[in-house]
């Protein structure tokens, strides 16, 4: 791994000088993009540097041992164990930082959440899970826009979509995609039962106009009034937005603005990043879109993650995590979460082989 640290330390130096090109400065989407392989490069080159130096230290401490005895020896030991121990750390950091970038990681993220099985339990629980997300959002210090929803009887989500803006949102937020089950006693339920109901979340790189363009004869667009709950009218123009996109079949409704205008930006916005990662699940030669591996039936027997009222108890089925804090979780705490499934990616990526170098 020494010669590819040499290799990012020539590559820094020239990406450096393209900082100071007036070409690239004049260019802003250059300029952005150059700057941000910069930092990447920077970073890679900090932790690679100090393992080699780290590297060299224990070299000296083993010459210097060579030539050394008695207390002299065990001071010239201590410090080869030392150098070694760090050697050993910052090589696996540095590991690490060359493992393959996920392509979406300096994206925005578009989140939807569906009530999915449970009648209305169901839509309950997608509202609670978009107050866990927004509450976690905002102790991030990311930002959160809420780009559309549809209102239940009792107050819940049929469905919500909301965008997030921040740094590392994608890292942070990919692996939420799938069914969340819930086991609880519903606010409807008289008997005191508990009963299982879930919600899909779908997470969405956001993308721009330039990378998806969207031709205006590959969609049907109607409009309606919006509606609220029970199906009652709360607007008396026809401000609601529903797009098609002839070639996919995909559909997306927007409401929430009382422009037309407004309700269909939207409303591309999100068709524009379903779009994006349909192409992107292709490219990866997944035969389904992961939208649709996230969404699956959205069943109570598929689920990525249970959230067990009764036991106060988080259990996560990809990678076995339990964790008895659900209010706390529910509450946006979810870096205990969130953390051990980036950590578990990272693992499975080095047991691939895709951090050799």
């Amino acid at each position: 791994m020494l010669d590819r640290l040499q290799e990012l330390e020539e590559e820094l130096a020239h990406v450096e000088s393209q900082l100071g090109d007036p070409q690239v400065t004049s260019d802003r989407n250059r300029f952005i993009e150059v700057s941000r392989r910069h930092s990447q490069l920077s970073e890679m080159v900090e932790i690679g540097s100090a393992w080699r130096s780290a590297l060299d230290d224990a070299a000296t401490a083993r010459e210097m041992a060579e030539s050394s005895d008695g207390d002299e020896l065990n001071e010239v030991r201590e410090l080869e164990l030392i150098a070694a121990s760090n050697a050993e750390l910052l090589e696996d950091q540095f590991r690490v930082l060359l493992l393959p970038r996920d392509p979406n990681d300096d994206r925005n993220v578009i989140v939807e959440i569906r009530g999915a099985e449970g009648g209305e339990e169901a839509n309950l629980w997608a509202r609670d899970l978009f107050e866990m997300y927004r509450a976690f959002v905002n102790a991030k210090g990311w930002d959160i826009e809420v780009l559309g929803s549809h209102l239940s009887d009792m107050g819940g989500y049929t469905d919500i979509a909301f965008l997030v803006k921040g740094e590392a949102v994608w890292r942070h937020l990919k692996h939420e995609g799938g069914p969340h089950r819930v086991q609880r006693v519903p606010v409807t339920e008289s008997q005191g039962r508990v009963h299982t109901s879930s919600a899909t979340v779908t997470v969405l790189p956001e993308a721009d106009e330039v990378e998806v363009e969207i031709d205006t004869n590959d969609l049907e667009i109607d409009t309606y009034r919006s509606s609220g709950p029970g199906g009652q009218s709360v607007n008396t123009t026809d401000s609601a937005v529903r797009v098609t996109h002839l070639p996919t079949g995909l559909v997306v409704s927007m409401q929430d603005e009382k422009s037309q205008l407004q309700n269909k930006a939207k409303a591309l916005r999100v068709l524009r990043a379903r779009l994006l990662k349909l192409r992107q699940d292709e490219q990866a030669s997944h035969q389904a879109a992961q939208k649709r591996d996230q969404v699956k039936s959205g069943g109570r027997a598929e689920k990525i993650r249970t959230y067990n009222f009764k036991e106060s108890r988080v259990t996560d089925h990809r990678i076995g995590l339990t964790l008895y804090k659900l209010e706390r979780v529910l509450a946006g705490d979810l870096d205990d979460v969130v953390e051990p499934l980036m950590i578990h990616e990272r693992e499975q990526q080095l047991e691939a082989g895709n951090g050799e170098v």
